[in-house]
């Protein structure tokens, strides 16, 4: 069988079986097994496909992915991260847009010490909407930040998806981890700097609203007690990563473990908010476990069957420069955005660019990064992103899902900008890991 011939096999069976509505996992789990017994040879390539599956869920580098996800879901049972938000809105002086304002800098703040975007958005959905709409604030103003600052969470440390997409695609994770930091908070003042200018033009988006001002240390108490102890977390783990005092792995239960202690020393830890934390822990991170063993497997199976050589030889021989191949990479991911999950997107795309990238020559970092936004910009598209469904499952009955789609879109188009200046301007991702980590 030519390599054209197994590669439309295996990326048009997985495609299909997607699209019928089976599982990612499952969906690549069957075309690797046919794959593997038709490119390993009979019953042994089963065998072989069990022990590289082992191999592939055993990965040191995978570690911090439940670790991170842990010190989110802890905050968020445990009820410190409502009382950071409240911290953070003492501090927000009168401002067009206020409420949304505080959302994208408690989602800002929360995505530092969360590993889990669904969280930050679920959390900030149902504890800020409510209160934005029975202040007669627009859906799409009071919907569109929350959804926003959400994706940003893949990207400023501690991010779960970040490791795993360097685990899969062979970059740096320390590297990586850090290099979404300057994309990540310009982002956030981007939304920011948007929301200002979009109540300034059309003030009927967000009505004035009387401000209860603090003075002294009533309004600096939130702060000091909950948002900077809790800040050390994030300063902690990307100090110890930058410094070589740590690895990805280390610094993650380094954070976990510092979670768990300010947790106990404000008493807010009970038995019933452990056993939830401890619940979506396991939940979410043995789905990424297993999908991982999928994409590994997957990887596998398209590189001996001569797949990935071949569509590397091809680009080879086109003479492309390498900015355009990157360009038609983020174009194909954007695209697949449109239809299919995040995780998808790694399984399918993976196996074939990263060979390419490295071909070329291409930094893996500042790769990794736009990965990581084209990824962000998934979670927000319709008609599947994640995001949009996770805020219309917390959002008031009568919104509906049109108005979610519409107030998304602004800052699609924010984001999708961002990837162009990261694109034009490589430094913005690299300089920070290069500093810090060293190159």
């Amino acid at each position: 069988m030519t390599w054209q011939a197994a590669a439309w096999l295996l990326l048009g069976g997985t495609t299909v079986l997607l699209f019928l509505g089976l599982p990612v996992a499952y969906s690549f789990f069957a075309v690797n097994v046919v794959g593997a017994w038709m490119f390993f040879g009979g019953s042994n390539s089963l065998e072989q496909l069990i022990r590289n599956s082992v191999v592939a869920v055993a990965s040191f580098s995978l570690t911090p992915i439940p670790l991170f996800i842990l010190m989110g879901e802890v905050l968020f049972h445990t009820g410190l991260a409502q009382k950071a938000i409240d911290g953070v809105d003492r501090l927000i002086p009168k401002v067009p847009g206020r409420l949304a304002v505080i959302a994208v800098v408690a989602g800002t703040f929360f995505s530092a010490i969360s590993g889990s975007t669904i969280a930050t958005t679920a959390m900030l959905g149902s504890l800020m909407l409510p209160m934005m709409l029975a202040k007669g604030y627009h859906p799409k103003l009071g919907m569109g930040p929350i959804m926003a600052i959400g994706g940003i969470d893949m990207l400023i440390p501690p991010s779960a998806l970040a490791v795993l997409l360097g685990s899969l695609a062979g970059i740096s994770i320390s590297k990586l981890l850090i290099g979404g930091v300057v994309p990540g908070v310009l982002l956030a003042a981007s939304f920011v700097g948007y929301i200002v200018i979009s109540v300034l033009r059309r003030p009927e988006y967000a009505p004035e609203i009387a401000v209860t001002r603090f003075t002294g240390w009533e309004r600096w108490r939130g702060f000091v007690v909950y948002v900077l102890p809790l800040s050390l977390i994030f300063v902690t783990i990307v100090a110890v990563i930058s410094g070589g005092v740590a690895t990805p792995t280390e610094a993650a239960a380094i954070g976990c473990a510092a979670t768990m202690f300010i947790v106990v020393a404000y008493r807010a830890l009970s038995w019933s908010a452990l056993v939830a934390a401890l619940q979506g822990t396991v939940a979410i991170s043995g789905m990424i476990l297993f999908i991982v063993v999928a994409a590994t497997t997957f990887s596998q199976v398209l590189s001996f069957s001569g797949a990935t050589n071949g569509v590397v030889e091809v680009v080879r021989a086109a003479g492309l420069s390498p900015m355009v191949v990157v360009a038609i990479m983020l174009g194909i991911l954007l695209f697949l955005g449109l239809f299919v999950d995040q995780v998808s997107m790694m399984l399918l795309t993976l196996p074939f660019y990263m060979p390419i990238i490295k071909a070329l020559q291409v930094d893996t970092v500042w790769f990794g990064v736009m990965y990581l936004i084209c990824m962000q910009l998934g979670l927000l598209m319709p008609p599947h992103g994640m995001l949009l469904y996770t805020m219309k499952g917390v959002a008031p009955k009568h919104i509906t899902m049109g108005q979610v789609f519409a107030s998304a879109m602004p800052f699609v188009v924010i984001s999708f900008a961002m990837l162009v200046v990261i694109f034009l301007w490589p430094g913005v991702a690299t300089w920070l890991p290069n500093l810090l980590v060293g190159r």
